[in-house]
């Protein structure tokens, strides 16, 4: 498994600032190693950057690797003259910067203002399979789960310099890119390449880079790719969705062998759930994955643990998911701990200050 995560570029301001190319260009190239992961990468904005960490088998270096690739990113970002801030969405109100490629500049042109605004991060966790087939089996069961790591990964509140009374408002400003969000169970590997394509041929989305399902088969490595977290202001939180996010692939990837067919919810249950964590994070009621039906949000997060729990115990890691579990809770997620420091200084400059030193730890 490993992690990718995106950074907001933070000038002395507070505001985001456009020095991606000059970050990426002060990085040491040898520093993040030839494995897969390790690099800094340019993003659809000047503003941010994303690294990524080598794969892992063990949690605790997992969570390592997250910790020197935010370490990395910042030296860079620094020799930019900016910092990084693990926020999904800029606390203060900022005009976003187009990096330079004709790529961005097509997407730009095709999706206007929804392109003009998407300055946001997310984390992405990639898990190995055997192969297609085990893959698109394995999406076709977690479907359900994927809104309660929204929840847990809320950290984007405030947009434009006001709340938004959304625990994860980056959700709703993705989700206006038209292959953004939930899926319906494609029940093969052969359905699921079909309906890429179908979408390609459309003229829709420019490439299979812009196949932007909540999970989906990574067109770069032979990973399940779940994108459906904002970027986690603790790297801790971080390493707690990547450990989820494998409990309930190796989860699924049992049922298939077991021959227990998945649990289908429609497409429209499946939004509605994404949607209510988005909204309330763990501050209020979630949908249950297991009942569909209203419960508290801790409640929501136990039916998760309690899933993936024979995984995480084969794999070793329910002691230290617990652990960060527990730490999530007393710190309360990135949008809580925004919250709480705007209300304590009334100033949204200090929201980000306090974001930059809690991302490095």
């Amino acid at each position: 498994m490993g992690i990718e995560e995106e950074y907001l570029l933070i000038g002395p301001d507070g505001v985001p600032t456009a020095v991606a190319g000059r970050a990426i260009a002060a990085a040491d190239p040898a520093e993040g190693g030839a494995e897969p992961g390790g690099q800094l990468v340019a993003e659809l904005k000047q503003q941010q950057i994303e690294t990524g960490t080598h794969p892992h088998r063990s949690l605790p270096d997992l969570a390592q690797d997250v910790r020197d690739s935010r370490r990395r990113a910042d030296a860079a970002a620094a020799r930019a003259g900016a910092r990084i801030a693990a926020l999904a969405t800029s606390p203060l109100p900022v005009r976003s910067t187009l990096s330079p490629s004709p790529r961005y500049l097509e997407l730009d042109r095709r999706f206007a203002i929804t392109s003009r605004e998407q300055l946001t991060c997310g984390c992405h966790v990639h898990v190995g399979i055997e192969d297609d087939d085990e893959g698109v089996a394995v999406l076709d069961r977690i479907g359900s789960w994927l809104s309660v790591l929204l929840a847990m990964s809320g950290n984007s509140p405030f947009w434009q310099g006001e709340d938004t009374g959304y625990a994860s408002f980056r959700s709703q400003v993705w989700n206006r890119w038209p292959t953004a969000g939930a899926v319906a169970p494609f029940g093969s590997a052969e359905a699921y390449h079909r309906t890429a394509q179908n979408l390609l041929d459309s003229g829709t989305i420019l490439d299979v880079g812009m196949i932007y399902f909540d999970a989906r088969l990574s067109a770069r490595y032979p990973t399940i790719e779940v994108r459906v977290a904002d970027v986690c202001l603790h790297p801790d939180d971080a390493t707690l969705v990547a450990a989820l996010v494998r409990g309930l692939v190796e989860t699924a990837a049992r049922e298939v062998t077991d021959g227990v067919p998945p649990v289908v919810r429609r497409t429209e249950e499946l939004r509605a759930m994404t949607w209510q964590a988005g909204r309330c994070g763990l501050s209020a009621d979630l949908v249950s994955p297991v009942s569909f039906r209203a419960v508290p949000a801790m409640e929501a997060v136990a039916e998760l643990v309690t899933h993936v729990t024979p995984a995480l115990t084969d794999a070793g890691d329910l002691g230290t998911a617990r652990e960060l579990l527990d730490g999530l809770v007393r710190r309360g997620t990135g949008a809580d701990q925004q919250r709480d420091w705007y209300a304590s200084t009334g100033e949204l400059s200090a929201v980000v200050d306090r974001a930059v030193q809690e991302t490095c730890g």
